[in-house]
């Protein structure tokens, strides 16, 4: 908070995961090291105003899922040096990670579990260190929309069966489930999915959506259920009060369910880097072929459908996630992203 910017809630976080996803493949990007991140994260400044904490994914190198109490201190230590929360965490519940598919009431939801629980079991550590004031633990179902679609009634089942398992694990650690929307993703691939599968699972104040808005800007698209496109074919990005409205569409259907929020910036395409699927495309903040109005289209998400703060969310985290290296390492893209998270909070946020 400055005399300019007088909001201090949602709290600014930064999210430290596109030091590892889409990285480390042969041919690829290395992997950005945790300090790397969290010292570029610490460093950045705009108008007075810096970074609150950061977003965390649970998986090597950054964190090991079955780290001990003392690598969880380290952790916590990290955080609180540089003066950061800690908010959401990522579980790694995908079968590359350990984890396994959602959709497979057998092995899979058994490794699936396995791995909410560990990233449970950290989450709440961190919490009880006091360096983690809020947020959720993310998951997603961890399969294909092509597998999916073999049986989608069968298999939507099995997956809010394996949420609703989830759930209960994460009830008993004190902690909420989000469960990102991406096309990528098996049964969460498109907005209607989405919102069926939470109307399965039945438990909002447990497990609910994680909005990001480079991924759900992809679902007015219809990429991998064109069945349920929102925008018309051959859409004029000009025309940006039906851009608006297809995105009230969306947002009124998930806002009640939706827990965590990531602010982004998309060009309605798709991308994918290293071993992570094509998914909606992560764009700098001020990408010129950005197609959202990050301040305004963000309010459709943090208020609802009267216009009023809904204050579902204590911070909220930028997500840049399949970057290139050599754009993370630059500071000014990192004062860039602030600059636009500021002028969300500058829009949609209250004073505590």
């Amino acid at each position: 908070m400055t005399a300019s910017h007088t909001h201090n809630f949602p709290k600014l976080h930064n999210a430290a995961w596109p030091g590892v996803v889409g990285k480390g493949s042969d041919g690829g990007d290395p992997c950005i090291e945790l300090d790397t991140m969290l010292d570029l994260t610490a460093a950045a400044e705009f108008d007075g105003v810096k970074f609150d904490g950061f977003d965390l994914f649970l998986f090597a190198p950054h964190v090991d899922i079955d780290a001990d109490d003392d690598a969880i201190k380290t952790l916590a230590d990290k955080a609180s040096k540089r003066g950061l929360a800690i908010g959401s965490v990522v579980a790694p519940v995908w079968p590359p990670t350990g984890g396994g598919s959602a959709m497979d009431e057998g092995e899979g939801r058994k490794k699936f579990l396995e791995q909410v629980r560990k990233g449970c079991r950290i989450a709440k550590r961190l919490r009880e260190l006091g360096v983690r004031p809020n947020g959720v633990v993310r998951i997603d179902s961890a399969c294909s929309p092509a597998d999916w679609s073999a049986d989608p009634i069968g298999n939507q089942k099995k997956i809010a069966e394996t949420f609703k398992q989830a759930g209960a694990i994460a009830r008993d650690h004190g902690e909420k489930l989000a469960a990102e929307g991406e096309i990528c993703w098996a049964g969460m691939h498109s907005w209607k999915r989405m919102v069926d599968l939470l109307e399965r699972v039945g438990e909002p104040d447990t497990v609910g959506f994680q909005a990001d808005m480079a991924h759900t800007l992809l679902y007015t698209l219809g990429e991998n259920a064109p069945e349920d496109r929102i925008l018309p074919e051959n859409f004029d990005w000009k025309d940006r009060h039906t851009l608006d409205e297809a995105l009230r569409t969306l947002t009124d259907a998930l806002r009640p369910w939706t827990l965590d929020f990531h602010v982004a910036q998309n060009d309605a395409t798709v991308f994918g880097s290293g071993s992570h699927d094509h998914t909606g495309r992560h764009c700098l903040a001020n990408d010129p072929n950005g197609k959202l109005d990050i301040p305004h289209h963000a309010g459709f998400w943090l208020r609802d459908d009267s216009g009023r703060l809904t204050k579902a969310f204590r911070h909220i985290c930028w997500d840049g996630c399949m970057f290139p290296n050599a754009v993370m390492m630059e500071p000014q893209t990192w004062t860039d992203i602030l600059a636009a998270m500021v002028g969300v909070r500058d829009a949609h946020g209250w004073t505590e």
